[in-house]
């Protein structure tokens, strides 16, 4: 009797961990931004493929699937609730292979929500008992749910939060490379930009500083300054390619076709077909790889000056900006407020 309550008890408290990391996940999918789970891994399963089978963000799933597990624990449907346990631990167990053997990233709130369900599974087939569902018994149990669920949705979300800390500090003045960088276009608002052309924070942030530039009454000069990240496979094969775009006078347009791209497709090879596809010379790209491999590691260095510790980092005249959480319309007033230098 006690091994069988403790299996009982087990799996309603594995339900309700997963539940409260289905939720929080949740408010990141439905939000503009993530508020939670704002870590480039996170960051890169929930934009990869796999995130949304049938267009279903893959946190709706889980709060189905961890509400009726808690209320077949109340129901005497012993098959279903088995069936339904086994189901979701298996699809749990895919979960987590697919990050770690496709994705390549993993998302802290699945880290706790599959193994949830794993367990979960584990103690109804190991012999949960359903609690008898006396209506006193559920007045008693339901006020505690619902608490229980939120404080733990709230544990995780402030244990899934980025630090602080990976935002540098601000900085006294303008990093010399920034102020060499403005002084080369006198006549225009000069942003400088370190990016990585996998990182899907680049790539959010990318969509809205085009939109702002687009609706700035200014002439506006980007330049591009390369981060590739050692976590992206394609960061560095697009750097390259993008510094060979450059050189031949199309780097605004090869930008956007990286930026555009799977990330599986930021291979070598797939880099030079992009850079054939907005009118790179293939033979003069390939001749200034040894080049573009000298230009990101001056990057990198000046990246190391200008005190860049996270991505996307943007300059706007004198102004950091640090992270993907700018809205378009700050990076209108920003732009709007830059000196021509």
């Amino acid at each position: 009797m006690p091994k069988e309550r403790a299996l009982t008890l087990g799996a309603i408290a594995s339900a309700i961990v997963g539940l409260g990391a289905s939720l929080t996940s949740l408010v990141d999918d439905l939000g503009a931004a993530p508020t939670f789970c704002a870590e480039t891994g996170c960051e890169i399963v929930r934009t990869s493929a796999w995130a949304r089978p049938l267009g279903i963000p893959m946190s709706v799933l889980g709060v189905g699937f961890f509400s009726a597990a808690l209320g077949l624990a109340f129901v005497s449907a012993p098959r279903l609730r088995r069936a339904l346990a086994l189901a979701g631990g298996a699809w749990a167990a895919w979960l987590i292979a697919l990050q770690a053997l496709v994705i390549g990233a993993w998302c802290k709130l699945c880290l706790i929500a599959d193994p949830a369900a794993i367990l979960h599974a584990a103690l109804v087939v190991a012999g949960a008992r359903t609690l008898a569902p006396a209506p006193k018994r559920l007045a008693q149990l339901a006020p505690a749910v619902a608490p229980a669920v939120a404080a733990i949705a709230v544990a995780l979300g402030a244990w899934t939060q980025a630090p602080s800390a990976a935002a540098p500090p601000p900085q006294a003045g303008t990093p010399a490379v920034i102020a060499h960088a403005r002084a080369q276009a006198p006549d225009a608002v000069t942003v400088v930009e370190f990016v990585d052309f996998e990182c899907p924070f680049c790539r959010a942030m990318q969509a809205r500083l085009d939109q702002a530039i687009a609706q700035a009454g200014a002439p506006v000069r980007v330049v591009r300054k390369m981060v590739p990240l050692p976590q992206h496979p394609g960061a560095a094969p697009a750097a390259l390619a993008y510094c060979c775009a450059e050189a031949q006078g199309r780097g605004d347009a090869m930008a956007r076709a990286l930026f555009a791209a799977r990330p599986e497709e930021l291979t070598p090879e797939g880099c030079a077909a992009l850079a054939a596809r907005v009118g790179c010379d293939p033979a003069r790209y390939q001749a200034d790889l040894a080049a573009a491999e000298q230009r990101v590691a001056s990057d990198l260095r000046d990246a190391a000056a200008a005190g860049v510790r996270a991505l996307p980092t943007l300059f706007i005249g004198d102004e950091r900006i640090t992270g993907a959480s700018a809205s378009a319309d700050e990076l209108v007033a920003m732009l709007a407020r830059a000196p021509r230098s």
